[in-house]
């Protein structure tokens, strides 16, 4: 919601992530593809987020419909991550 209305809080998204990252493995593939979205979008850099996502995303990679998929490229691209 902060991305999509251009509210950008680096703290908030800073603890997010801190967070995020300890309990990645309960996200389902679009709230995977919709956290590194959103990070992104506002071009808030994550790289533990980002690795950690990663690592959470491949054995998954079978689960992910095609938008989930292209939302999580778009956000990678985009940061150059």
């Amino acid at each position: 919601a902060y991305a999509t209305v251009g509210h950008y809080s680096p703290q908030l998204f800073d603890k997010i992530a801190s967070v995020a990252i300890r309990c990645l493995d309960e996200f389902s593939p679009q709230a995977l593809a919709n956290t590194v979205w959103a990070y992104a979008s506002v071009g808030h850099s994550s790289p533990e987020l980002f690795d950690k996502v990663v690592e959470v995303a491949l054995p998954r990679l079978c689960e992910f419909t095609s938008q989930d998929i292209a939302n999580t490229v778009w956000a990678y691209a985009t940061v150059g991550h």
